[in-house]
């Protein structure tokens, strides 16, 4: 017989702390960064917000938890050991940062945090911005700048250009536009060349490396 599920302190616990992330979630939504209060998250989830003190500590801290299961940079984790003798981070940065154009594309969720990034100075926000440079650090550190040498830093301007460019080319089709440089990048033809440079530009940095 399949076995029963039985309800019990820390099921309805974890249950509650699921519903109160997904209220900050419906909030981000629907009212932006600056419905965020912690008497709305707790009357969407449909509980006291005594319980957000209870369960995460605070509403920042509730806060923080929602970005970081929506953030992707905070969930990118490549092998460093496989890249350092194998890849030299070619394939890890390629399919991450093509991951992430498609992820920040379906995730509306995700574009109010950017926005909210670039619109706000706070504390919770500079925790999340340290975490992603802390995961790009690591792959940096040891893997493209021992490969790249000399030219590790311009490498990594690079790389910012194109993960910059990922947010921005996500974010003007979602509020302001369709068309940009005459590519539409709400067609899947537009977004394809997109994709096909992100390829292009870091093959030819690690081409041009490897003539040196």
């Amino acid at each position: 017989m399949p076995r029963k599920v039985v309800q019990g302190p820390i099921r309805d616990k974890e249950k509650t702390k699921q519903k109160l992330l997904a209220a900050v979630g419906k909030i981000l939504r629907v009212k932006g960064y600056s419905g965020l209060k912690v008497s709305k998250i707790a009357a969407v989830a449909g509980f006291d917000k005594k319980l957000i003190y209870e369960y995460f500590g605070s509403t920042d801290k509730l806060i923080d938890e929602y970005i970081k299961s929506q953030d992707y940079w905070s969930k990118f984790s490549p092998n460093i050991e496989e890249e350092v003798h194998a890849g030299k981070g070619k394939e890890a940065l390629t399919q991450g940062i093509l991951a992430q154009f498609e992820s920040l594309k379906k995730n509306k969720e995700l574009q109010k945090i950017i926005l909210w990034e670039l619109s706000e100075s706070k504390p919770i926000l500079k925790n999340i911005l340290k975490q992603r440079e802390e995961v790009g650090a690591n792959l940096f550190e040891n893997v493209t700048d021992p490969y790249f040498g000399e030219d590790a830093t311009r490498f990594r301007a690079m790389l910012a250009l194109i993960v910059s460019g990922v947010y921005y080319l996500n974010l003007f089709p979602a509020y302001n536009g369709t068309e940009f440089c005459g590519i539409d990048m709400r067609t899947n033809e537009g977004r394809a060349e997109i994709e096909k440079v992100i390829v292009d530009m870091i093959d030819f940095a690690y081409e041009k490396k490897s003539k040196q």
